[in-house]
């Protein structure tokens, strides 16, 4: 498995805050890796409604990363079960298409 580098992974978080906000939700902060040794992926709450979301990167299939940044996309937004299947239909349709994710995943 190739290296991953902080760059890679902030044209997936850009692209998955592009398609969140083009479909109406609240793209959380991300960050990596997790503070919690060993997880993959982290998601913290904040007094002021904020939401943030380590991925742990390294080491890890692309595609697992690009998933965990949609699904913290979803949890984050507090998304009923039907909104959340309409949710991640639609960010994996348009990160899917997204040549800086594919550019990432090379």
């Amino acid at each position: 498995m190739p290296a991953r580098s902080s760059l890679q992974f902030s044209s997936i978080v850009r692209a998955v805050n592009s398609a969140a906000r083009g479909h109406g939700l609240r793209p959380p902060t991300f960050r990596s890796p997790p503070q919690v040794p060993g997880a993959a992926r982290t998601i913290r709450r904040w007094p002021n409604g904020a939401v943030t979301v380590a991925v742990a990167f390294k080491d890890r299939p692309w595609a697992v990363v690009v998933s965990d940044c949609i699904e913290g996309t979803i949890v984050a937004n507090d998304l009923s079960a039907a909104d959340a299947l309409r949710a991640r239909t639609a960010l994996w349709a348009e990160v899917g298409d997204d040549p800086n994710v594919h550019g990432a995943a090379a």
